[in-house]
């Protein structure tokens, strides 16, 4: 039996078909009853805190990466993929969501990788009056573009020699580290997206 909205009492001849075929006013009524307590409305203030919260993170994400492009990259821009900071949050908040406290206890490492090398850029903390349960460890990946590394080589012969002249490009791609602080397991986690 398939419960849809099309069984009701305005339609008797739907009904009475299932009478006849042996099914119970009793039974249809209790399986219609079970359905209204399994698939439970979705919470709109969930949804909107969440999308809340995301986007606190992507404006964090984004800060980590502007405050750390003169003193920490020697570049004038960062350009970022679109949508990558957002991806990143949503995952972070996925990773979090089995936390005991969830977001509010993580610290999160945020790194770049160039060249095989990681280069530490900064660490969040989320919420400074909760003890961290778990760490993040965030590995941005520098785009391999041939393209830009010539044009840097060149420019850097000349005039342009500074480092604050040159602009890094963000891979699309990324890691993300998950450590719980106190586990018995000492659990990692570890995604490439």
């Amino acid at each position: 039996m398939v419960a849809t909205g099309s069984l009701s009492s305005k339609n008797p001849g739907s009904i009475s078909e299932l009478l006849d075929g042996g099914y119970h006013p009793g039974n249809l009524l209790s399986d219609f009853d079970y359905w209204d307590y399994v698939v439970p409305e979705p919470n709109l203030n969930e949804v909107v805190f969440e999308e809340t919260t995301c986007q606190n993170l992507v404006k964090m994400l984004e800060n980590c990466l502007s405050k750390s492009k003169q003193t920490k990259l020697g570049c004038s821009k960062v350009l970022v993929p679109e949508r990558l900071t957002q991806r990143i949050a949503q995952d972070v908040l996925r990773l979090s969501s089995t936390e005991p406290c969830g977001l509010r206890g993580c610290v999160m490492h945020v790194n770049l990788e160039i060249e095989n090398v990681c280069k530490k850029l900064d660490r969040i903390v989320c919420d400074a009056s909760v003890v961290p349960t778990f760490e993040l460890t965030l590995v941005f990946k520098q785009e391999n573009c041939s393209w830009t590394s010539l044009r840097d080589f060149f420019f850097s012969r000349g005039r342009f020699s500074t480092g604050l002249g040159r602009t890094l490009i963000l891979s699309s791609g990324f890691r993300l580290v998950k450590k719980k602080l106190y586990s018995l397991i000492g659990t990692t986690v570890i995604e490439e997206c």
